[in-house]
């Protein structure tokens, strides 16, 4: 688990394709890392391959690459960095657990006065997850859902400090970020969803009744009114 608050920013120094998945090499301010230990890396929750001083290993397999931006990762990408969160650490973000639910797409960054206000489009999945002044996390970043100022789009409202140590420095319009919505929410949906859809049957109106076969009498009658306008 983890809180949001990125405690490094590394750079990939190598990418390759193994029998493991796709192997990153990344120079990091790390010396204390641990064989299997998770760290979040933009958000994907890894595990620590091989390490040194400065120095780890991470593996993305092919349902990570399905899911999130890993795969377009080369050399010299800034990655944000998150290591787990310990039993008595301050919770200073909010609950992250490191599954990447989506990716959005960066649709406008905008200096207003001391803030950077970046709206990014969101899949349906996510956005019905999110509310005006929840927590999202984005690219491993915990953030707060300023606004949502149109469907299908989430507007961030990042702080000085979060801008200069993060990756959103470096993001452009057009960049692809990993999305997680809050795990309360998604629990409280999962929860929710079979009441909700039997709410939703129980008011909708119910069908006009089907036409009834019409009677022999009916039919004889009918017959009868045809064959006069007939003889007519």
């Amino acid at each position: 688990m983890f809180t949001g608050l990125v405690d490094d920013v590394g750079t990939i120094e190598s990418v390759r394709t193994t029998e493991a998945g796709r192997k990153f090499r990344l120079r990091c301010r790390y010396d204390d890392l641990a064989d299997g230990e998770s760290i979040a890396c933009d958000g994907a929750c890894l595990t620590v391959r091989e390490h040194g001083a400065g120095w780890f290993t991470v593996a993305a397999v092919v349902t990570t690459l399905e899911r999130t931006h890993v795969g377009t990762w080369g050399v010299g990408r800034r990655v944000n960095l998150e290591r787990a969160l310990r039993a008595g650490d301050r919770l200073g973000g909010h609950i992250v657990q490191g599954h990447v639910d989506a990716t959005g797409t960066i649709e406008a960054i905008v200096r207003r006065d001391d803030a950077w206000l970046v709206d990014v489009s969101v899949p349906p999945a996510v956005e019905r997850l999110l509310v005006p002044h929840g927590s999202v996390t984005v690219d491993g970043v915990s953030l707060t859902v300023n606004a949502l100022p149109r469907p299908g789009v989430l507007q961030l409202s990042l702080i000085e400090y979060t801008w200069r140590h993060t990756t959103f420095a470096d993001r452009v319009v057009g960049d692809a970020v990993h999305l997680e919505a809050d795990v309360v929410a998604k629990h409280v949906e999962r929860l929710l969803g079979p009441y909700l859809a039997r709410a939703a049957d129980e008011a909708r109106p119910p069908a006009p009744p089907a036409p009834s076969a019409p009677t022999p009498r009916q039919l004889g009658a009918a017959i009868g009114m045809l064959r006069a306008l007939g003889d007519g």
